[in-house]
């Protein structure tokens, strides 16, 4: 089994990645270009469909199985997202992350040039000036994971999202940090399947933690996602989407697979809730 991850070690490689990118583009240069961009795409349109939509993660690796499809540049990047996006995939997420990921920010600019799709920055987002940078290179929505941030930090990094025009993602794994996002006043959850700290995945976890959201907050159940059969179990424990990457990266045809979720989402048998 792989070593358990350890999460202070993550979280000083992405603070000295920040450092290193902040060292070239000024924290000051990057917030007056963050302001300057094109509004962003409406990502709670686009979760708010009826049925349950489906978000698909690019991504080149995953910590511990290492590489998993082979992208060799943006472009390939950019081809993938066209393809999710002909079968009727509603938003992406893009891993942008170099050091576990191998992926980067403009493997996520080239992806949402490519396609009408609001796009998800996904990354481990602790600082302020990644957040403007995620708006620089296109991103709509940018998640916060909130057991890895005190409140203090989690409040402002969400006012900070919201103040730019996109929307925050926050993922939890337990009801504890479910009452911190209700505290800070999240309005989109991600209840993510996957431990951060080894490859364990808890499937059950969104059932177990979606009763204690309110209505109004909109569900996105992260991982777990290998068939249709999966994203209807989803659904009906109220999920509003469901974000699927590894899965669709390593099969043999990504968008049919992409294809069979959209439909089952989008079917009229499908659980929906009305928000």
């Amino acid at each position: 089994m792989p070593a358990p991850i350890a999460v202070e070690s993550i979280l000083r490689d992405v603070l000295d990645d920040v450092a290193a990118r902040e060292a070239k583009v000024s924290f000051q240069d990057v917030k007056a270009r963050s302001r300057s961009m094109e509004p962003p795409r409406d990502a709670r349109a686009a979760l708010l469909r009826n049925g349950c939509s489906v978000i698909t993660e690019l991504k080149r690796a995953v910590p511990y199985r290492g590489q998993i499809a082979q992208l060799e540049s943006p472009q390939s990047m950019a081809n993938l997202a066209i393809q999710l996006e002909q079968v009727g995939v509603h938003l992406m997420a893009c891993q942008t992350e170099r050091r576990r990921f191998h992926g980067s920010l403009a493997d996520m600019t080239a992806a949402r040039e490519a396609t009408t799709v609001p796009m998800i920055c996904r990354d481990l987002i602790v600082d302020p000036y990644q957040i403007h940078e995620a708006r620089c290179y296109g991103a709509d929505v940018v998640p916060l994971q909130v057991g890895i941030l005190e409140q203090a930090r989690l409040e402002s990094l969400l006012d900070r999202i919201e103040s730019l025009g996109m929307v925050a993602l926050l993922e939890v794994r337990n009801p504890e940090e479910v009452d911190r996002v209700m505290h800070a006043g999240g309005t989109v959850v991600g209840i993510n399947a996957w431990s951060l700290t080894s490859d364990a995945l808890h499937r059950e976890a969104f059932a177990e933690i979606v009763p204690g959201l309110p209505e109004s907050v909109i569900r996105i159940a992260v991982g777990g996602v290998e068939s249709p059969k999966d994203l209807l179990s989803y659904a009906s424990s109220g999920a509003d989407a469901v974000m699927v990457g590894e899965s669709v990266m390593t099969a043999q045809s990504p968008s049919a697979l992409a294809r069979g979720l959209v439909a089952t989402g989008q079917h009229p048998a499908c659980p929906s809730r009305k928000l």
